[in-house]
Order: C-alpha cells, then structure tokens, then sequence
C-alpha cells in the first residue's frame, strides 16, 4: 500500500503556509472507505451495526518517537485504568515506524492510539483514525517545537550555514522531523531540499538527538519536547547540543480510536482518558517533564489546520487505496 507521496511546491510555499483555515480543510480528504457527512473531517461511525468492532482485548499503540520498551512501562497505570472503565483487556503494542502503526489501525489490528502531529492527518485519511484527546499543561497550555540542532564546534552556526551540508530528519510522516522544517527551509531561508542541502532519514527523533549529540550528524530537526526528555532522563547532557532554529508551537500527539469501534465503546474509551488521575502515575512523571499534567479534549479539524496547511505547502497527497 502507497499511502504517502511528496512533490515540493518551491514557489508558494510561503503564500500556502500562511493560507487560511478553510483551504486546508477544503482540500483535505478521507478515503472513499470512510464518510463525513457531518463535515467535520474524521471518519463518520458505520450506521451499519455489523459493522462494528467490539473486541474482548483492546490494543493500544503509542507514537513511536521514543524505545517501545519505555514506554510500555510508562502507559502501563494508564492501561490499568482504561481496563477498569471500558471491561476490556488492553495490549500495549510496541510499533517501530509510524507506516507500521497506521497500517495496523487501517488493517483493524490496533484499536486506540496516540498518533504523533505530522502522521495524524494520514492516520485520519487513510486508517479512520478518530483523533479527541492531546496532553496539555494545567492551564490548558499544549504543544511542542521543532528544533534545529547540531553539536558545538561543528561549524553550523546559523541556519544558512546548512547550505551545502546534509540536514537529517526524521521521517517523511513527522511534522517536526520533517515536513515543518522542509516548508520552512523554503518559505524562510529560501533553502529547497534536495537542492540547496542534501537530506537524510534517521527514524526517530531520538535517533536523531543521540546521533547529533554523538557527532554522526552534523545537524537535524527534531521535536524538543523529546528531545527535553532524552535530557532530563540522562539519556545525554544538553551541552551536547546546540539549538540553531526552534518554530512556533505545534500541536502534540493525538490521541483517538479507529472509526468504526463500537460507538457505546469509543465513548467508554474517551472516558478512560479524561479521568485518569494524573497524580503520581507514570505518564505524570514522564510527560511532566514537559510540562503536562492532563489529558485535554481537541478536534482534528481545528488543532490540525496547521498541519493540514504544512502538508499543503510541501505538495503532499495521501493515496490511501
């Protein structure tokens, strides 16, 4: 399956990164296995009740920026309490590349998921990925921001000094390892990938902050909400790095459900994540460290214009059948 391709739009990419909210909702579409007959840009729930899953064991996978091992443990209390309230037996699923993770929910494997801010318009295009919840601070606060990174003494001081140099991002499905930074190279810098600099692909963020921090790259763009935590973990010492470009605020992963869960069980499941008490847990000690204290309620098609936007500039298409 060929869900993603990617023709740069060099001149416009500014005029399409600052277009309005509703040309990117006009010119963002589901697969033809879905319906939206409410316009709201998500699959619609099937009216056809044998339709519906309702399986005794639920999976849930988490975007994977970060070691799956991690994070197992890290969402294991949440788990526990997702159990409680829907009567499910919930699997933790240890996915290793976006592709992987949106193919399972495509393919009715993996049921609920947090999905990382550049992979979620595919993950709704292409799997019926039912967005409704992202982390936030206690104020209500979200959102992270890519980052330019390199090592000291590497001689990549400012942006323009990548001209000529190889940049590596993450992965063509990342917003912060990817798309936000080629539109921005562009509109910004009036640097083209592929052209002005070379690139290449590491993974994951965290592949990418440790392979800068190692010195096996000279300069990368990644989130630093991740990159903050490899930090505050030990994972390496920030006088490793050094940031030369950080954006604006993105939205953070989404969390959701596949389309077509039973409607009584996907609300069960939105119950699980706006309860849960925060205090003390594992996700409170992990995702704290940037800030984050709850679980928030959102809609993809206000919280993703953005994103919506960036994937506009950069010419990507989803081409989900």
């Amino acid at each position: 399956m060929h869900i993603l391709t990617r023709s740069l739009i060099v001149g416009g990419v500014a005029a399409a990164l600052t277009a309005g909210v509703s040309q990117a909702q006009a010119d963002f579409q589901l697969s033809e296995r879905f319906t939206d007959s409410d316009g709201d840009l998500v699959a619609d729930i099937p009216e056809d009740e044998s339709r519906w899953l309702n399986p005794d064991t639920l999976v849930f996978a988490y975007t994977p920026v970060e070691d799956p091992a991690v994070y197992a443990d890290v969402w294991s209390g949440f788990l526990e309490h997702m159990e409680d309230v829907t009567g499910k037996d919930v699997q933790f699923f240890p996915v290793q590349s976006n592709a992987a993770q949106i193919e399972a929910m495509r393919a009715g494997r993996l049921h609920v998921a947090g999905f990382n801010t550049g992979s979620n318009p595919l993950a709704v295009a292409c799997a019926g990925f039912r967005p409704f919840a992202m982390m936030a601070a206690e104020d209500g606060a979200f959102g992270y921001e890519m980052e330019i990174i390199t090592y000291p003494d590497s001689g990549i001081d400012e942006v323009e000094d990548i001209r000529g140099k190889t940049l590596t991002h993450t992965s063509e499905t990342s917003n912060s390892g990817f798309k936000a930074p080629t539109a921005l190279m562009a509109s910004e810098f009036d640097m083209t990938s592929g052209e002005d600099y070379e690139v290449d692909f590491s993974g994951k963020h965290d592949n990418s902050v440790l392979g800068v921090a190692n010195e096996d790259y000279e300069v990368a763009t990644v989130a630093n909400s991740v990159k903050n935590r490899m930090i505050d973990r030990g994972v390496i010492d920030a006088d490793q790095l050094e940031v030369i470009y950080q954006s604006d605020t993105f939205p953070t992963t989404g969390y959701g459900t596949v389309y077509n869960l039973a409607p009584e069980l996907q609300e069960s499941i939105k119950e699980a994540f706006f309860s849960f008490d925060w205090e003390g847990s594992q996700l409170a000690e992990e995702f704290g460290r940037n800030g984050e204290e709850q679980f928030i309620p959102i809609t993809f098609q206000k919280h993703w214009a953005v994103i919506r936007q960036i994937d506009e500039a950069n010419g990507v298409e989803y081409n989900c059948d």
